[in-house]
């Protein structure tokens, strides 16, 4: 299972009773975190899973309210006593934007790896458990929108381990440990492993027009968090100006790539009351909702017929 929690809705700056947006993932205990706007750490507080087990934040891009906030949870993190690398993933400039932030946060305990997503860059990147996906959105600045898979290997095939010769004692091990030996061979564990079955996804898209290349990227999704900037249809316009979303539009992204759930954040401080204009949304995805500050949802892998 992977849990989710919407740790803040605001866009732009903070407010007394909005958090800046941003998206922590745990998976068999371990975090990932998508965004680190100013006082993102005193939210993450307020929900309680902790700090020293961030392996991973992405970041989507360089405006302040989605990074400003790196340099004191680095602080907290280190003083949580963690020692081992926290890997950082975003545009390219990742490496000179944390290395100008971290001037106030010296000699942290642990090492930060950054990883630029350019032309080279892996896709999916990799740390631990978590798979992550990125796709390039569109906004003022190089934008990124992001997806956690979590993979499901198949079921134990019984039949193709007995007619490998593998004795039931390593049955086990095999699917604990991925490989095992025996009599001189090697077995690997998707020799005795069916097709894999369907995983778990959950996208995250701040900052960011509509456009068709998230569609495929977004495809099938089990959660996706995605910017409202404006609930009100006649700031269509400025929409398309500061390269954001309204609520109808992240409605039909999200209902074209079939997505299961539908949670908007990234509200305009001038959004006093979202949930006025939820009406926009849920005409085009019913089951859209309105995020809210530290929201969590547990994903479960489909249960097998």
């Amino acid at each position: 299972m992977l849990d989710i929690c919407l740790l803040g809705t605001g866009g732009m700056m903070p407010m007394p009773t909005r958090f800046l947006t941003a998206m922590l993932a745990r998976l068999n205990g371990r975090l990932a975190l998508i965004d680190c706007g100013e006082g993102t750490q005193v939210t993450m507080k307020l929900l309680g899973w902790g700090f020293k087990a961030i392996d991973v934040i992405c970041i989507t891009h360089f405006h302040a309210d989605h990074i400003s906030g790196l340099p004191g949870l680095l602080l907290t993190i280190g003083n949580a006593g963690r020692e081992e690398p926290v890997k950082m993933i975003g545009p390219v400039g990742l490496k000179r934007v944390v290395e100008g932030l971290t001037i106030i946060a010296p000699e942290l305990p642990f090492a930060i790896e950054c990883i630029e997503l350019d032309k080279e860059a892996p896709n999916p990147v990799r740390v631990g458990n978590f798979e992550i996906h990125h796709c390039m959105a569109d906004h003022m600045v190089k934008c990124f929108a992001y997806r956690i898979d979590v993979n499901r290997r198949g079921k134990f095939d019984v039949k193709k381990a007995e007619a490998l010769g593998l004795p039931k004692p390593l049955w086990g091990r095999i699917q604990k440990e991925g490989s095992v030996e025996h009599e001189g061979q090697h077995y690997t564990a998707d020799m005795v492993l069916g097709e894999a079955r369907r995983g778990i996804s959950a996208a995250y898209c701040t900052d960011s027009r509509p456009v068709d290349r998230l569609i495929p990227f977004l495809k099938g999704a089990d959660l996706f968090i995605c910017e409202g900037m404006y609930g009100e249809e006649e700031k269509k316009q400025k929409a398309r100006e500061n390269k954001h979303m309204l609520f109808s539009e992240a409605a039909r992204l999200g209902a074209n790539a079939g997505v299961k759930r539908l949670w908007l954040t990234h509200f305009s401080p001038s959004l006093n009351e979202p949930e006025e204009y939820l009406h926009n949304a849920q005409a085009i995805f019913p089951a859209a909702e309105l995020g809210e500050e530290r929201k969590t949802i547990t994903l479960e892998f489909p249960k097998e017929g």
